[in-house]
């Protein structure tokens, strides 16, 4: 059955992980998606994982780690940079529903960090996003990081920036120090399908 049975971090850790090797493995799990399911998620819900992640149509966290219907909470933005209202999202879930686990996912090849590191204008809102990353833009140059290396470097620093802003939130902050959050780094890799965690308690 479906659902959050997770009571500490690293389980749900360990239930990520778990779910991505079925995805590579391409053994996923049998779910219950059927209107009994359905019936049950209509009177609240418990995941026991908050993933905040690229918009990227290549990278569905529920696909990724292998996840039904009610089992992670999903916040997804271009670059998976967060504003007030993407933290205020994630706030709902640590706090009220009481998730222990955040991770916040960048992924390979990713358009938005491609753009600030790119340059140029942009139209309309998009340079909001761009904005965001640019910070990381400039760290992974400051490390010294170069031409493709560039990229890579600035989606990690980008990953570390939006756990940086997440934990800035006092919600946030007072979860962290009571033993009862966790906030995790993830990378997801486009050809292999896997995920790499960094976790930073």
């Amino acid at each position: 059955m479906s659902g959050n049975l997770t009571a500490s971090w690293e389980a749900a850790l360990q239930k990520l992980i778990e779910g991505n090797n079925r995805f590579t493995s391409g053994k996923l799990a049998d779910k219950e998606l059927g209107a009994g399911r359905r019936q049950e998620l209509s009177k609240g819900q418990n995941p026991f994982a908050v993933i905040v992640s690229c918009s990227d149509s290549r990278v569905p966290p529920e696909l990724l780690f292998d996840q039904a219907l009610g089992d992670i909470f999903v916040v997804r933005t271009a670059g998976n940079v967060v504003d007030a209202i993407a933290i205020g999202s994630v706030e709902y879930a640590v706090e009220h529903l009481q998730t222990p686990l955040v991770v916040v996912m960048g992924h390979e090849n990713c358009g938005a960090v491609k753009a600030a590191v790119d340059g140029g204008e942009t139209e309309g809102s998009i340079g909001a996003i761009i904005d965001k990353i640019e910070p990381s833009l400039a760290k992974a140059k400051a490390a010294g990081a170069t031409g493709a290396q560039l990229y890579e470097a600035a989606t990690d620093e980008n990953i570390m920036s939006t756990i940086r802003d997440l934990q800035e939130s006092p919600v946030i902050q007072h979860l962290l120090a009571s033993g009862n959050l966790t906030l995790a780094g993830a990378k997801y890799h486009l050809g292999s399908g896997e995920v790499a965690f960094h976790v930073s308690k």
